[in-house]
């Protein structure tokens, strides 16, 4: 963004600002502001409450559960609002092993998921939980067949991510929840799907009954929504205990008042993405083909990380040899394009990528890693911009020994 020029240096101007961290978070939609904006203030009412304002916000708050209903192709009922990703993912995983837990104690999930699935099981660990950590092919994929596989007579829940945060991989997840619902068909029981479709709004079809999962997680600032909401579908009938316990809000499954204008927001946010993500796909797309065909051509020793085509269109993920990944992230900072070295949630920690390691690569190769996430906004010009700078980067910073050996 351009700035008005200081008067002592007439010709100067704010230094350049390209946004490349789509997948952290994303700037909110004009018009999902304009949305929420009245219910901060003219229809402020709590949804609960009888009174005119009660109701004017309670109305908001039906429509805005409609408007998400469907897109997912479900019931209203069957949406509940949480405050982001992270919530949803926590509700469903214990919220569906705990009311299982009298049938079984054994969980599924993949070796690659977000930290809020992650530490979700590990927490049901410490409660007499079980869980199968699958392993992912060299490109990132789990197979459908390895989900099978795992499931044994103590399975109840088996919870596979859409598409990953860092990588960008798409995964099977209909293919997979059909062979789990014929094994629980088979073997006469109940095994809950759970997928964290944080990633996929705005790019991917989030149509529950063809996805076959019985609970989904969805995060506002992923989509161009407010920060601080999310969504978690419950298939009607999925066995599920609330998390949060208070005044019974959303049907008693999660408790608190509802917050009406980041509902909206949300809500208006989810439909235009939906409605615009096949543009916003080719868009990106574009983008992303021209950034991996340049870095292979012009940066010697870099892997790109993931599946070529299985993936989200705008996300490029390359660990490069010789290079730390703070380091690259600080110098593009100064020359003002924002990227990330992996999980948003774990970006300051110098520990390297656990969804790299799962790949198979080396600690040293994985903190050479740099995730770029494009979004609606970002322009050709963009990344001319971005490549002249990363190369010239990478070039000095190989020059210089690797902080790992030198501390060594």
């Amino acid at each position: 963004m351009q700035l008005a020029p200081r008067q002592a240096a007439p010709k100067q101007s704010e230094k350049r600002i390209v946004y490349l961290d789509h997948a952290g978070t994303t700037p909110l939609n004009p018009k999902a502001w304009e949305a929420m904006a009245p219910y901060f203030q003219e229809s402020f009412g709590n949804p609960s409450s009888v009174h005119s304002l009660g109701q004017r916000a309670r109305a908001a708050l039906d429509s805005s559960r409609e408007q998400v209903a469907a897109i997912l192709e479900c019931r209203p009922s069957e949406v509940v609002f949480t405050s982001g990703g992270t919530e949803s993912d926590n509700a469903a995983i214990c919220g569906a092993a705990f009311a299982l837990q009298g049938t079984g104690d054994h969980i599924i999930t993949s070796s690659i998921e977000h930290h809020a699935v992650l530490h979700a099981c590990q927490y049901l660990e410490t409660r007499g939980f079980q869980v199968t950590y699958l392993p992912v092919k060299a490109d990132g994929i789990v197979d459908p067949e390895a989900v099978a596989h795992a499931i044994t007579p103590r399975t109840i829940l088996v919870s596979l991510m859409y598409a990953n945060n860092e990588i960008g991989t798409i995964q099977p997840v209909a293919e997979a929840s059909k062979l789990v619902k014929q094994r629980a068909k088979a073997t006469d029981r109940t095994i809950v799907v759970h997928s964290d479709a944080v990633q996929a709004a705005g790019f991917l079809d989030l149509d529950v009954r063809e996805l076959g999962v019985d609970l989904m997680s969805l995060s506002g600032h992923k989509f161009y929504g407010p920060k601080g909401t999310g969504v978690l579908y419950i298939r009607r009938g999925t066995p599920f205990m609330p998390q949060q316990l208070g005044g019974g809000q959303e049907r008693e499954r999660r408790s608190g008042t509802e917050n009406i204008p980041g509902i909206v927001g949300l809500a208006t946010a989810l439909e235009l993405a939906q409605e615009e993500r096949h543009q916003t796909w080719r868009h990106c797309l574009a983008l992303r083909d021209d950034i991996v065909r340049r870095v292979q051509q012009e940066i010697p020793r870099a892997e790109l990380n993931g599946h070529l085509r299985e993936r989200l269109p705008n996300n490029i993920n390359f660990s490069f040899e010789d290079a730390e990944g703070e380091a690259m992230l600080l110098g593009l900072d100064m020359a003002g394009i924002a990227a990330s070295s992996g999980s948003a949630c774990s970006s300051g920690s110098l520990e390297p990528s656990h969804v790299l390691l799962a790949l198979g690569q080396t600690a040293e190769v994985a903190r050479g890693s740099l995730r770029l996430t494009l979004g609606k906004g970002n322009t050709p010009d963009d990344v001319d911009y971005l490549m002249s700078t990363l190369v010239d980067l990478m070039g000095r910073l190989r020059e210089i020994p690797s902080l790992t050996a030198a501390a060594s």
